[in-house]
């Protein structure tokens, strides 16, 4: 499986279910700063970066800013 996203590109990663709205919607706005490898289950991996910090995250849990 190849990655969706590219090094760049602003994403947004979807709301956990149970979790609190933590901020306004510019620090749910992630870019992608690294192509990670995937994980066991094939699924490929980021790192993204917002002004909160940066953090690894599964492609599935992201959805591209238009």
């Amino acid at each position: 499986m190849s990655h969706k996203f590219k090094i760049g590109q602003q994403v947004r990663q979807a709301q956990r279910h149970g979790s609190a709205d933590r901020g306004s919607a510019v620090s749910s706005i992630y870019e992608i700063v690294r192509l990670m490898p995937e994980e066991r289950s094939g699924e490929p991996a980021y790192r993204v970066r917002s002004a909160l910090g940066e953090r690894a995250v599964l492609e599935g849990e992201l959805t591209l800013v238009s």
